[in-house]
């Protein structure tokens, strides 16, 4: 594939400096970038960089007079980075139909133009949408649903009566709709409650690899339009993840918690039940979250606290030892002043 740097300009919503008919054929780092590809400038730290870079052209913010050749000028120029590679980046490879090796039970119904590589199971009464691919070593269960354009990566599961929506992406491994942890105590022993329910994900979500998402007791486990997870994602039963959030890896959220919209959960945090996290709040890396967070804050630590305090007390946290001893000082400096004054 190769595009004019004005065709990708057009694209991306920028201006062209320079020569607009140069032809671009992919893109790459500035350190890796060759000829015919084009590369970004995302930050100043990279800026060194831009009198090593091979790259035929270049995508930045403001005009730079440390690169030579043509320049495209974006207000993002990340954002635009990411459109670029998109529209570079491989097609997804498909199987040419439906595998002879794959099973397909009893009242399924297969859209338009599916791919189903071999290995694949889908169950009775199952609805699979138009264009939706299935790599080997899917299982989707009975009466579940997915919507057109949806991808399924190897080794997925998909448990019965789960509804996955329209152009959602299911990276290897994970599982949907597996029970969620449900006991009660008679005595000594733990007494499985039944998880009923289902997990529903709308449309547009991308779900990274080895998450697992656990159906309801009652009712639904609900990831919203938009939503992206990265890997290792543990989301427990009737949990509630509003639209457009970013869970990164290493998340656990427990039953019955509401994420609000636009929510960011740094790596390894960690969520109680049965709590709600506001719009737009953003939680830092391995956190600890105990209780409800309002809408927009900024929060880190275990439990969580305000982020500005959380970086000052773990500021004073390698000092403790030296406050200790000094601590210890002064109380036996009172103590001596108490005795002078007793003596008086």
């Amino acid at each position: 594939m190769s595009l004019t740097l004005k065709d990708i300009a057009q694209r991306v919503g920028g201006t062209v400096q320079g020569d607009d008919l140069v032809s671009i054929t992919g893109i790459n780092s500035l350190l890796e970038a060759g000829e015919g590809e084009i590369s970004f400038l995302a930050g100043s730290r990279f800026k060194e960089q831009l009198g090593e870079t091979r790259a035929s052209a270049l995508i930045v913010k403001e005009p730079t007079g440390l690169y030579g050749g043509p320049q495209v000028i974006v207000p993002n120029p990340y954002l635009a980075y990411a459109r670029v590679a998109t529209m570079f980046a491989p097609a997804i490879p498909r199987f040419s139909g439906i595998s002879k090796e794959a099973v397909i039970e009893q009242g399924a119904r297969l859209g338009n133009n599916v791919s189903i590589y071999p290995f694949v199971y889908v169950g009775k009464d199952a609805v699979v949408g138009n264009n939706v691919i299935l790599f080997p070593g899917v299982y989707i269960g009975d009466r579940v649903t997915l919507g057109d354009e949806t991808v399924i990566y190897p080794n997925v599961t998909v448990m019965s009566d789960c509804v996955i929506g329209r152009e959602v992406i299911v990276h290897a491994g994970t599982v949907i709709g597996s029970d969620g942890f449900g006991f009660t105590k008679e005595g000594d022993v733990n007494v499985k409650i039944p998880q009923t329910g289902i997990v529903e994900i709308e449309d547009h979500v991308e779900i990274g690899a080895n998450n697992a998402i656990d159906r309801a007791a009652l009712g639904r486990t609900l990831i919203r339009r938009g939503v992206k997870t990265d890997n290792l994602v543990q989301i427990g039963h009737n949990v509630v993840v509003g639209e457009n959030t970013i869970i990164v890896a290493q998340v656990g959220i427990a039953g019955s918690t509401t994420i609000g919209k636009g929510v960011v959960l740094g790596g390894q945090v960690g969520l109680v039940d049965h709590i709600e996290v506001g719009d737009g709040a953003m939680i830092g890396s391995k956190s600890g979250v105990v209780h409800s967070i309002p809408a927009g804050e900024v929060v880190s630590g275990i439990p969580t606290m305000p982020h500005r305090l959380w970086l000052r007390t773990r500021a004073l946290i390698r000092k403790l030892p030296e406050y200790s001893e000094r601590l210890k000082f002064l109380e036996s400096k009172v103590r001596d002043l108490e005795r002078q004054l007793k003596t008086r």
